[in-house]
């Protein structure tokens, strides 16, 4: 089973997620999706298992922080497909889909054990 790791290559936590996925010999693609945007069926598939667009957002970024606040302020789908597409650096990294199509976000080691069952 092959899982698609999805986040930006220089990102601290989308490193460890994926250093976690070799030390565990977990096959893995990895699309850093500053150079391979997600489209908005993607992104709209993602929020249906992660709890809406919305959620899908790291308010605590930088890139969050310098939006002018009619940015963080959308109303609609469209207007966070539209942010998100814009500005990929405010998904929550990583997004990890596996094969079946389980979608999450985020990396812990106790998250990735009970996930793909190894290193328990």
């Amino acid at each position: 089973m092959t899982t698609t790791v999805y986040g930006l290559k220089n990102c601290d936590t989308c490193k460890k997620a994926t250093k976690w996925l070799d030390r565990f010999a977990v096959p893995y693609v990895f699309v850093d999706y500053r150079a391979a945007k997600p489209d908005p069926d993607t992104l709209m598939a993602w929020a249906a298992q992660l709890g809406g667009l919305g959620a899908m957002v790291n308010r605590s970024s930088t890139t969050w922080r310098q939006l002018p606040d009619n940015r963080k302020a959308a109303a609609s789908d469209a207007e966070w497909k539209l942010l998100l597409r814009e500005y990929p650096q405010l998904i929550k990294r990583p997004v990890v889909v596996t094969e079946n199509g389980t979608v999450s976000q985020g990396f812990t080691d106790n998250g990735f054990k009970a996930r793909f069952g190894v290193g328990a």
